[in-house]
């Protein structure tokens, strides 16, 4: 059996990355991330409508309801770039109230949900829509900000009662989803700590020919397949327990890759204008929502007990 990419698929996760490079490139980055700490809102509403005319959130839907038809692998991959590219705002939740909150699948309406424990909601200010605890839309009033790690999630406090996120399809899907943001962000963070080790020299040669330089690197790229393995097995399995897996590894994937890759840049990767720290500071977030590391080790652990009686 084959398990590699079909070439639609390659096609897709190549039309996805071109469109990002052209509409968020880094200058679009760092342009949010300003206007965010003057505004405290990150989503832009011409890019979003776009991703949406590319049927980014409708992707999933039946084509007889206005959708692409196509399944979680592939939305796996689009999500990777988006992941890659640090794209902002709630695009997990948006991309599953497609067809169930009006203007979601085109890009119209913003959905954030309940994805984080406790009182927490990413992204309500600029939101249109909330989804709750079983993925139904709820009515939620505005929060108290609190301060994010992350400079392009902003987060606020509710005082309306939270369930915990539910069980099932829902939050497996949000889970996996958000797994694969993190993937692209691990693979991006190879990218650039590899760019500068061949680029950033010391004694004479790039600090890339050092050996301690070579394995953070390789460690990296390590962390990043593995989990890019679990995410796409994942995907096409839909099982609850690896997506467990996949959420587990791709959340350290993300989260060390980044530290790796702030450590090879060293004094320069501390900086504002070093690009590795939105990834980390998003990774911390990211594995924070739909389930966090306790709650996949929780479920894995279930799924074993099981699996042995």
């Amino acid at each position: 059996m084959d398990f590699q990419p079909t070439q639609d698929q390659r096609d897709l996760r190549t039309g996805v990355r071109d469109l990002l490079a052209g509409r968020y490139d880094r200058e679009a980055l760092r342009a949010s991330v300003d206007r965010a700490a003057g505004t405290g809102r990150s989503v832009d509403r011409s890019l979003w409508r776009e991703l949406g005319a590319a049927g980014f959130f409708a992707l999933r839907l039946p084509e007889d309801r206005g959708g692409v038809g196509l399944g979680l692998p592939e939305a796996v991959l689009v999500f990777e770039e988006a992941g890659r590219a640090l794209l902002p705002g709630p695009l997990v939740a948006t991309h599953l109230a497609a067809g169930l909150v009006a203007g979601a699948a085109e890009g119209e309406a913003v959905v954030t949900a309940f994805d984080l424990e406790g009182p927490l909601v990413a992204h309500l200010g600029e939101a249109d829509a909330v989804l709750g605890a079983d993925g139904e839309p709820v009515e939620v009033h505005a929060g108290e900000p609190v301060r994010s790690a992350d400079p392009l999630t902003p987060l606020a406090r509710v005082s309306v009662p939270v369930r915990p996120v539910a069980a099932g399809t829902y939050r497996d899907e949000g889970a996996l989803l958000t797994a694969a943001l993190q993937l692209g962000s691990a693979l991006r963070t190879v990218e650039l700590a590899v760019r500068y080790a061949k680029e950033r020299e010391q004694f004479g040669q790039p600090i890339g020919a050092f050996q301690a330089v070579k394995h953070l690197c390789a460690q990296m790229l390590v962390r990043a397949e593995v989990a890019r393995t679990a995410v796409y097995a994942a995907a096409v399995t839909a099982d609850p327990a690896e997506v467990a897996g996949a959420k587990l590894l791709a959340d350290e994937a993300a989260v060390r890759n980044a530290r790796d890759c702030l450590q090879v840049h060293g004094g320069m990767g501390f900086t504002w204008e070093a690009d590795v720290h939105l990834h980390l500071k998003r990774a911390w977030v990211r594995a924070e929502q739909w389930r966090t590391a306790a709650q996949a080790e929780e479920a894995l652990a279930a799924e074993l007990l099981a699996a042995a009686e």
